[in-house]
């Protein structure tokens, strides 16, 4: 290389010094999480499954209640007790049908109810069963109540063998909810899962 030719070096990279701002905004960030995961490590114990058995008093065609626990099954949704729906020229009431046909399955026999989640009404949302018999697929497969986050093969067998609600024309329970200002609830989905979980950790409605 020639006398003349400069030459030529790599740069060194010198982190430069945070501040004591950023330094404190570090250290609190840190603060905060560790609180958060003290919390929730805390409060997971609210979070168990439940496991729940005993002579039923069905409220509707999907909830029901097991001496004190009020259970809310997972997965559907059936017409509320006083929803309207249409079959052919005529009105009938298919809220009170949906009850009937899960008090049928029902049959005074004990039912047995699993699970963890709560919605904000502090139902349990379970899956049920009473002598072997699945009551929230049942009830689904039997068209008297529609998928809400589960069972979605189900409904489409239903439908396509036009029984239950799907004889005739019904708006969908939450829709009648809505209008009617009645309970409102999310569906029991992957959103609606963390959402409950959620709530169950840091109380909130």
């Amino acid at each position: 290389m020639s006398r003349s030719s400069p030459r030529r070096y790599g740069r060194r990279y010198t982190p430069r010094p945070r501040s004591l701002f950023r330094k404190l905004l570090d250290y609190a960030l840190t603060i905060v999480i560790l609180g958060l995961l003290v919390l929730i490590s805390a409060r997971l114990d609210r979070v168990n499954t439940r496991h729940t058995t005993g002579a039923a008093v069905v409220n509707d065609g999907d909830s029901l209640t097991l001496g004190a626990e009020r259970v809310r099954l997972r997965g559907i949704d059936a017409p509320e007790f006083n929803q309207i729906c249409r079959k052919g020229d005529a009105t009938y009431p298919c809220g009170r049908r949906s009850r009937e046909a899960l008090v049928r399955l029902v049959g005074g026999k004990a039912v047995s109810c699993t699970g963890w989640e709560r919605d904000r009404y502090g139902r349990l949302l379970g899956s049920c069963m009473a002598a072997g018999i699945d009551l929230n697929r049942t009830q689904v497969e039997a068209g008297w109540a529609i998928a809400y986050g589960d069972y979605l093969d189900e409904e489409e067998a239903a439908r396509a063998k036009k029984l239950g609600l799907w004889a005739g024309s019904f708006e969908r329970p939450r829709d009648w909810r809505d209008s009617h200002g009645e309970m409102m609830e999310v569906e029991h989905d992957l959103k609606g899962k963390v959402l409950n979980w959620l709530r169950q950790i840091f109380h909130f409605s």
